[in-house]
């Protein structure tokens, strides 16, 4: 209640400050103008008609810049925003003076070119004020708080622009933003609210050096990985972490803020663009439909469910034996974590009976199936573990998807299944076969397995171990620079899931095509520079 109180008394201070400025700026233009229009000569001034009018304005300025939002705290002081409405305000205050002085006054008290000259010389004084107060602002702002830490923006465009604004306004982001890189050559002698574009993305090591560094923000939303990923390396020389902005759809929703300013996401590790899927046929696939997905509380499971979410499917159970799996994914979904969706199934795919009456009463037409147990090293050391999920559990998945005629039942499997040296690779390999060799009742019935190499961001990923060993302060760990793999990231992998279960035919094991595999130092590098987690 006492924070409201202080909001409100700021708001009417603001405002009262902002209208008496307002009316001293018409009163001082108005005198201008008259004194103009006589060309000096002041005893021709009607000083009555002079006082007569300056009510008239006064009412007519709080009038319109009411009905305008001027003193309503919308916007920033100098913002362009409130400078338009400003320029909107006088324009209406001026054709109603004329008006007035035109045709309601018997006897006009001044000159009409007078109130042209003052209309013009009030917008001057009032935007100038608000520039030099928003100037004056933004400058004790940023002597405020620890901004010991020099930033190098890479980017002079909307989302560059918004970060220094968002840094400049707070006390405690610690950053203080000194140079701009731009390989745009009509931007090389701009400067943004004070800091200058220095060169483009070329100098970026050299301007590190030159500015004392202490860390790079790209501030290009829009950039694709292939472009970026050559920044990325001309940074290896710094080591400096690295910070992002949102991406471009974020920036029409709100102003960034320093909370956005974020490490690079998973995606952008990839070093490569991110593959596509036809979106209108995964629609049609999934929409209206009652999907299940098992595993749903894991990294592949939830964002499985995720995306499906997204295609309005009739119904979408999530089963997992992880309760607190479940909970995250409801929260992800549906913005709250209760746990009373009848939709939410906590059971084990080892149990038959338990899968079978969930079958019975759900009555699912798709079926995901991600519930596996997958960290190699531990499977080796309990093989038997690795048979009751993998195999068996998937076995028991398949009888009852078959028996209650599942029409699209799609199985998660890996590359390790390609040629299994491991009990991993050897437990999904025999899955797969199982998934290919289920006799089904119809040829509409369509019961495939999804191959995809090592998502980079899933749990255990490599991803997470670079992740955990940055936060403990440890060096990151590769046992060979020469080892490469496949990688995608897990909305990817997910998307593949999606597109595969819409174009598949019954027993195929489809496999995604992600171009070259990447070596785990690079990622590694690129990690190392990203290793900054959000500035708050």
């Amino acid at each position: 209640m006492i924070k409201v109180q202080i909001n409100k008394f700021i708001a009417t201070k603001r405002t009262l400050i902002q209208a008496t400025y307002d009316i001293l700026a018409w009163v001082i233009a108005l005198f201008v103008g008259i004194v103009i229009r006589y060309n000096f000569q002041l005893h021709f001034v009607d000083w009555d008609a002079f006082i007569f009018v300056i009510p008239i304005l006064i009412l007519l300025q709080l009038s319109v810049g009411m009905l305008m939002g001027l003193y309503a705290g919308k916007w920033r002081f100098g913002s362009f925003e409130e400078v338009g409405s400003l320029g909107k305000s006088l324009i209406i205050i001026t054709i109603l003076a004329f008006l007035i002085d035109a045709t309601l006054m018997h006897v006009r008290p001044v000159p009409l070119g007078s109130i042209l000259i003052s209309a013009a010389l009030a917008f001057l004084v009032m935007a100038t004020g608000r520039w030099f107060w928003r100037a004056k602002t933004e400058k004790l702002l940023l002597s405020k708080g620890d901004r010991s830490k020099n930033l190098l923006i890479l980017g002079a465009g909307e989302a560059g622009y918004q970060v220094i604004s968002a840094i400049q306004r707070d006390p405690n982001c610690g950053y203080k933003p000194i140079a701009i890189l731009d390989d745009d050559r009509e931007k090389q002698n701009l400067q943004l609210m004070g800091v200058p574009v220095v060169g483009t993305t070329k100098d970026l090591e050299r301007s590190a050096n030159k500015f004392s560094a202490d860390a790079i923000l790209i501030a290009m939303p829009s950039i694709s990985v292939t472009d970026i990923t050559p920044i990325l390396e001309r940074a290896k020389a710094t080591s400096l972490p690295i910070l992002a902005v949102p991406q471009t759809s974020a920036l029409f929703h709100d102003a960034i803020d320093t909370f956005d300013i974020q490490n690079i996401n998973p995606e952008e590790l990839l070093g490569r663009e991110p593959i596509l899927i036809d979106d209108d046929q995964v629609k049609t696939f999934l929409t209206g439909k009652r999907v299940l997905v098992t595993g749903a509380g894991g990294s592949i499971g939830s964002e499985i469910a995720r995306q499906v979410a997204k295609y309005l499917p009739k119904e979408l159970i999530l089963i997992d034996r992880d309760e607190s799996g479940l909970l995250d994914t409801q929260l992800s979904i549906e913005g709250h974590g209760d746990l009373m969706s009848k939709s939410l199934v906590l059971v084990d795919i080892r149990d038959s009976e338990q899968i079978n009456s969930i079958f019975k009463n759900t009555k699912p037409e798709i079926v995901f199936h991600a519930a596996a147990l997958k960290h190699l090293t531990l499977l080796e050391r309990y093989p038997s573990e690795a048979w009751k999920t993998n195999v068996l559990g998937t076995l028991n998945l398949l009888k009852v998807a078959r028996n209650h005629s599942v029409s699209n039942f799609i199985n998660i499997s890996t590359d390790k299944a390609a040629d299994p040296t491991c009990v991993l690779g050897y437990s999904k390999r025999i899955a797969e076969r199982l998934t290919a060799g289920i006799i089904c009742g119809g040829d509409s019935e369509t019961y495939v397995s999804v191959r995809f190499g090592n998502v980079i961001g899933s749990r255990g990923s490599v991803l997470d171990i670079f992740k955990s060993q940055i936060k403990s302060g440890k060096p990151l760990t590769v046992t060979d620079e020469e080892v490469t793999r496949y990688i995608m990231s897990i909305p990817e992998a997910v998307r593949l899931v999606t597109q595969a279960a819409a174009i598949g035919r019954h027993g195929e094991v489809l496999v995604l095509d992600i171009g070259t595999p990447v070596k785990i130092y690079e990622v590694h590098i690129r990690r190392r520079r990203c290793k900054k987690t959000r500035t708050s």
